[in-house]
């Protein structure tokens, strides 16, 4: 798994490094981030790229898991 810590930075630099993360074309990706329009802009990324996506609250923001569907 391939871990990318956003947290505390403005788009669109979370969509670019969960981008480049996909550079290794991993099977499963973790993004962390900590503002809604991240969220869902990684979210929505991950997804056209063909991971199924799940996203999950907590005390730092959001943390999501995708997996190569």
């Amino acid at each position: 798994m391939v871990e990318v810590d956003a947290r505390g930075l403005s788009c669109p630099l979370p969509l670019m490094r969960a981008k480049k993360a996909l550079d290794s074309a991993p099977d499963s990706v973790k993004v962390l981030v900590d503002s809604g329009t991240a969220k869902a802009n990684v979210t929505n990324m991950l997804s056209d790229e063909g991971y199924s996506v799940t996203v999950s609250d907590g005390p730092d923001g959001f943390t999501i898991e995708a997996t190569r569907s």
